[in-house]
């Protein structure tokens, strides 16, 4: 996925779930983890990396 692509769904993800985007993403990276398929894995968690930019520091 990429950049923009990535940023976009951490805005979604963060406008739909707050302050628990980031545990949604974690969750789905261990998910998409835990069936093998490690491309999705990581994209998850370039969306976390990117809704922790959003939340800003010392937000969790």
């Amino acid at each position: 996925m990429d950049a923009l692509r990535t940023a976009e769904y951490a805005r979604a993800l963060f406008a739909a779930h707050g302050d628990k985007a980031e545990a949604e993403a974690a969750q789905k990276e261990r998910e998409s983890h835990d069936a093998g398929d490690t491309d999705q894995a990581q994209n998850w968690q370039a969306v976390r990396r990117a809704i922790r930019q959003i939340r800003g520091p010392n937000q969790g």
